[in-house]
């Protein structure tokens, strides 16, 4: 009779149990394809991947809670309507247009052979930590960024913690740059840091054509495609609006869009104790929406230089953190309730 009474009370327990874990995050790794998945819920959120394809590591994709993806799906996967310009824009990522003279920003296999020792590449090295509870979870990395000889630039330590609140999820992402054995010198240059290429939905409607150049003088077209769906507008803390937004400083900027007839913000905020805050944002209507401290000269029209110079063994830090909200589009008030709280 005891034993009877102890295995009812077991399987009372256990759908209890299984309904917790199905209520918060999860990793799911599946190291042998270099990808680590979080899911809320059994829905996937977004996973860390270092395909040797792409050249550093990136989350991707995103995903609002409710499963409705926000990033483009070119170059892993491919959906219908992605335009297919800069394959180096992929989920979301952190790296530079110049180090050391290298373009670890533009670089992807589309680069011919013959110019690769131009570009560098980042490696993931090791998880320092990976946890998950609840409605929160961390992910701490190392990686090493490296010429095509292999020769070691920066140590790169970051870690990821991600918050589910509600149908809004965020990632606060912190890295710290270490110089290796030499001096490091990030020049004063457009394309970068911190970056998220978004969904086609997501875009800003367009008339045009674009080209646009990078440092090493290589042309890249971009087409005007149909505007139907089309929906994203960017907004800034201090006002801004659209195109305006780009070359702009601010702490924040949202971008406002439809995707499938349901409104999505997705938004990214500088912490004040950020170089350069509040930092220049490079955020363009053809889906690149990214924020530069770095890039002074080109987004100040030369008013502003700012190379920055790490000795051996000096350390410089980065903090940002990334807003993907479902089922409505944010304010600029709640934008700034959730700004002043990163800040604090």
């Amino acid at each position: 009779m005891k034993s009877f009474i102890i295995g009812c009370a077991a399987l009372l327990v256990l759908p209890i149990f299984s309904n917790a874990q199905l209520s918060g995050l999860k990793w799911v790794n599946i190291p042998d394809q270099k990808i680590h998945e979080l899911h809320y819920k059994n829905r996937l959120l977004t996973a860390y991947r270092y395909d040797d394809s792409i050249m550093k590591p990136v989350l991707y994709p995103l995903n609002t809670v409710s499963g409705t993806t926000v990033t483009r799906g070119f170059p892993i996967a491919p959906r219908q309507g992605d335009r297919t310009d800069h394959p180096h824009h992929v989920g979301l990522w952190l790296n530079y247009e110049s180090v050391n003279g290298l373009d670890f920003w533009n670089n992807s296999t589309a680069i011919p052979f013959e110019k690769r020792a131009s570009y560098g590449s980042i490696f993931h090295q090791e998880i320092l930590k990976q946890e998950a509870r609840g409605d929160q979870a961390i992910l701490v990395v190392l990686t090493l960024w490296k010429n095509k000889a292999g020769e070691l630039q920066l140590k790169e330590k970051t870690e990821f913690l991600f918050t589910v609140i509600g149908d809004q999820w965020q990632v606060q992402r912190s890295t710290t740059l270490t110089a290796a054995d030499k001096q490091v010198i990030f020049k004063d240059v457009k394309d970068g840091m911190l970056a998220i290429r978004v969904a086609r939905e997501l875009e800003q409607p367009s008339k045009e054509a674009s080209s646009f150049v990078d440092a090493n003088g290589i042309v890249t077209k971009v087409d005007q495609l149909p505007a139907e769906n089309i929906t994203g507008l960017y907004t800034s803390s201090e006002g801004l609006t659209g195109d305006a937004v780009w070359s702009s400083r601010a702490r924040w900027v949202m971008l406002n869009g439809k995707i499938k007839a349901a409104p999505v913000t997705v938004a990214m905020m500088d912490h004040p104790s950020n170089i350069g805050y509040p930092t220049y944002w490079h955020a363009r209507g053809y889906g690149l929406f990214a924020l530069n401290p770095l890039g002074a000269a080109i987004f100040s029209n030369g008013k502003e230089s700012r190379n920055q110079v790490l000795e051996p063994g000096q350390s410089i830090q980065f903090k940002y953190k990334i807003v993907i909200q479902g089922g409505k589009n944010l304010s600029a008030a709640e934008m700034n309730r959730l700004a002043d709280k990163f800040a604090n």
